[in-house]
């Protein structure tokens, strides 16, 4: 296979600063609007890339959980991600749409989100995922998935819709942005970017090259 030669030209559409809401965080809502209607695959999941505690990037997929004054998913926080966030608060999320020809590259500082948001997330979710948050000591080595089992085996014993509760580990965070980069592809390579850049209590937003 010459993977040189795999390409596509994009011609769906066009983005330009007047089309643009002067809120990047209204502007991804309505784009995402889009995508949902579009049908994108997987429309909530983005690349979550973090500074790994060798200070090396760290990336990986998660899903966009809720938006608000950033952008919530959950996790554990006992995991790699978790550990490196708590040593390094700033990350960026990268939303791709193909079936738009878009993509989204969000950067900012993360917090965590309170207690009663993640408790509502926690059980609004199937019991099966919230067993499994207690089941999976995430990013730790274990020995082979029959182990895996036997922790699900003893949780699905302990735990029934009415007696579970969240694990202490497992929580929200919300990216508060700073930069926001809206691209929407175009022929030739010679895609729409758009960048909001945030001025204390405004936005700037700016054309970029492709």
């Amino acid at each position: 296979m010459d993977i040189s030669a795999i390409r596509k030209d994009y011609t769906i559409k066009s983005l330009d600063i007047s089309d643009v809401n002067v809120d990047p965080i209204i502007q991804f809502k309505a784009w995402f609007e889009e995508a949902v209607i579009a049908q994108v695959l997987e429309v909530n999941a983005m690349t979550v890339s973090t500074i790994g505690l060798d200070g090396a990037p760290n990336a990986r997929i998660l899903l966009l959980k809720g938006i608000d004054t950033g952008f919530v998913f959950f996790t554990n926080y006992s995991s790699e991600k978790g550990k490196e966030l708590e040593n390094h608060s700033l990350a960026s999320l990268t939303f791709f749409w193909p079936e738009l020809e878009r993509q989204v590259r969000i950067r900012g500082k993360i917090e965590k989100v309170t207690a009663e948001e993640s408790d509502l997330y926690f059980f609004s979710r199937p019991i099966g995922s919230q067993i499994g948050a207690w089941v999976s000591p995430q990013s730790q080595v274990i020995d082979s998935r029959e182990d895996l089992n036997d922790r699900l085996t003893v949780f699905e014993k302990q735990f029934t819709e009415n007696s579970i509760s969240r694990p202490p580990h497992w929580g929200g965070y919300r990216l508060l942005p700073n930069t926001i980069e809206f691209w929407q592809g175009r022929p030739s390579r010679l895609h729409d970017r758009i960048k909001y850049v945030q001025k204390g209590d405004n936005w700037e937003i700016v054309r970029l090259a492709p």
